[in-house]
């Protein structure tokens, strides 16, 4: 059993079989249209995003398994907020999260992150909002993940 695996950045549920992933499953030999269909269909909960997937496929009997990655963080974060990028210039406010947002986007995060615990990959989530100029209720992430770590938000962890 030979095997392939095509490694691609798609639009979550909008994939095409336009380049690159079109002319990679067309030499590959599997139907390109059910790979896209498929694609399309697993990745429908982070339409919007940017995701990265891998089409494995057996070369011979032409079947395939889809296996969908995890987002990059900041693109959970812009879509969680609605907006289209994060700070162009030092000093500039992208947006403002809330830290149930923050959670909503950690709980995403799950199986991406080498992070233990949803406190760790909450901070995570405030570490990328650093970087997009995304602060949290007004506040800047870093003293946000403080309070965190400190228990000041605990009541919003339960049961998570």
């Amino acid at each position: 059993m030979t095997k392939k695996t095509i490694n691609a950045i798609v639009e979550g549920g909008k994939a095409s079989a336009g380049p690159p992933l079109g002319p990679a499953l067309g030499q590959a030999g599997v139907n390109s249209g059910q790979v896209i269909a498929k694609i399309n269909e697993v990745t429908t909960e982070f339409n919007g995003m940017k995701v990265p997937v891998a089409i494995e496929i057996d070369t011979e009997t032409k079947e395939f398994v889809i296996e969908v990655g995890s987002p990059a963080t900041s693109e959970m974060i812009k879509k969680e907020l609605g907006i289209a990028k994060g700070r162009t210039e030092k000093g500039q406010i992208a947006g403002d999260i809330t830290i149930e947002q923050a959670i909503k986007v950690a709980t995403l995060k799950k199986g991406g992150s080498l992070a233990i615990g949803i406190k760790n990959l909450t901070n995570e989530v405030l570490g990328a909002c650093v970087s997009m100029g995304v602060t949290c209720k007004g506040k800047h992430p870093k003293e946000v993940s403080r309070e965190i770590n400190e228990g000041k938000h605990d009541s919003l962890f339960a049961g998570k």
